[in-house]
């Protein structure tokens, strides 16, 4: 997978942020899209691309557990979200749904990434090649079950 990223130096970004509560009605998913992230950014949805990534600090999607945040994120372009750590609700419905990936990065690495930095991750590898600036960075596996409802594209599609 390459992108660009999108960074928000925050921690705690919750799913009332990502997809604020007015929303929740919106059933078309590209009309969610374009809703993504609006609680802290009304042009998120004029930055993002398809296969971008979105790079943020500890307990992203925390707050309520709407399938939504993650869907918006998805249909917004966002291929995965590089956080320092993950509410747990969000990380499971963004693998079920096979919405987007959220990949855990150590501290060093979320420091030296940068807004606009072109990535290629390799999750195979369990490695993010920063382009911009000719660097590696380790990410933390996936458990193996993760890995194998990844794999499957979906919880839906995994048969154990």
């Amino acid at each position: 997978m390459k992108g660009s990223v999108i960074k928000y130096e925050k921690d705690n970004i919750d799913t009332d942020v990502i997809l604020p509560g007015p929303y929740l009605k919106i059933h078309d998913y590209d009309e969610l899209a374009k809703h993504a992230m609006e609680g802290i950014d009304k042009d998120f949805h004029k930055k993002v691309k398809p296969g971008d990534f979105l790079v943020a600090g500890k307990n992203f999607g925390c707050g309520s557990s709407r399938e939504h945040a993650p869907i918006a994120l998805s249909y917004s372009g966002v291929k995965a979200v590089l956080a320092l750590s993950f509410a747990r609700i969000f990380y499971r419905n963004a693998v079920d749904g096979a919405f987007l990936l959220p990949i855990e990065i150590e501290e060093s690495t979320y420091k030296d990434i940068s807004e606009g930095d072109q990535l290629e991750i390799e999750t195979s590898e369990n490695k993010i090649r920063n382009i911009t600036k000719n660097t590696i960075y380790e990410i933390k596996p996936f458990p193996e079950l993760i890995g194998k409802i990844i794999a499957a594209g979906g919880l839906f599609n995994y048969k154990s």
